[in-house]
C-alpha cells in the first residue's frame, strides 16, 4: 500500500471547524467524577491550601469537600479542548464567569455548550465563536456558567471544495 503524504490523513482527535458550530448549535461534554487526589493535587499545585479545602473535618458555608471554582473550571476547559476544540482552537479571547453553586468531592461533572455567535474575521480560515458553557452536577443542577469568545480554526481549503 503506498504511503499517503500527511497532509492528507485526518487527524484521529481532530477537533470542530467553526463551520462545524451554527449559532444556535447545542453540545454536551462528557463527565468526570472530581476526586479526592484531584483536589488535593490541584490546591497543592496552585498554592490554594485553605483549610476549606484541604481539612476533612470542616464543613464551612459550602459544606463539606468542597473544590476551588478554578478546579471546575479547568476540568471544563479540558473537556471542550479534548472533545471540541483540539487542533482547532487558535486562541480563548475573553471569559465572563459565575459559580452558581459548589462543587464537591465525589460530584461528577460535564458542561453543556451552546453557540451563541459565529463570525468569520476579515483574515480567511477563522471564525469568532461565542459560546455559553453551563456546568452540570450529577443531578442536572447548574454549578457554573460562563461564556466564552474563542478564535476557531476553519476547514482547509481543500476540505471545503
Amino acid at each position: 500500500m503506498p504511503s499517503l503524504p500527511l497532509k492528507t490523513v485526518a487527524p484521529l482527535g481532530q477537533g470542530l471547524f467553526w463551520q462545524d458550530m451554527p449559532e444556535g448549535a447545542v453540545f454536551q461534554t462528557y463527565t468526570r467524577t472530581v476526586t479526592e487526589a484531584d483536589l488535593i493535587n490541584f490546591v497543592t499545585l496552585t498554592g490554594m491550601t485553605d483549610s476549606g479545602f484541604l481539612d476533612v473535618t470542616k464543613v464551612g458555608a459550602m459544606g463539606a469537600r468542597p473544590v476551588p471554582g478554578a478546579l471546575t473550571y479547568a476540568f471544563v476547559e479540558g473537556f471542550v479542548v479534548q472533545s471540541m476544540i483540539r487542533g482547532t482552537g487558535i486562541a480563548m479571547l475573553s471569559c465572563a464567569l459565575e459559580t452558581i453553586a459548589p462543587v464537591r468531592v465525589g460530584d461528577t461533572i460535564c458542561a453543556r455548550i451552546v453557540i451563541d455567535g459565529v463570525r468569520p474575521t476579515s483574515r480567511a480560515g477563522r471564525a469568532i465563536v461565542d459560546s455559553t458553557i453551563t456546568v452540570l452536577n450529577q443531578e442536572s443542577a447548574p454549578v457554573m456558567r460562563y461564556t466564552s469568545r474563542r478564535m476557531i480554526a476553519g476547514r482547509p481549503e481543500a476540505v471545503e471544495a
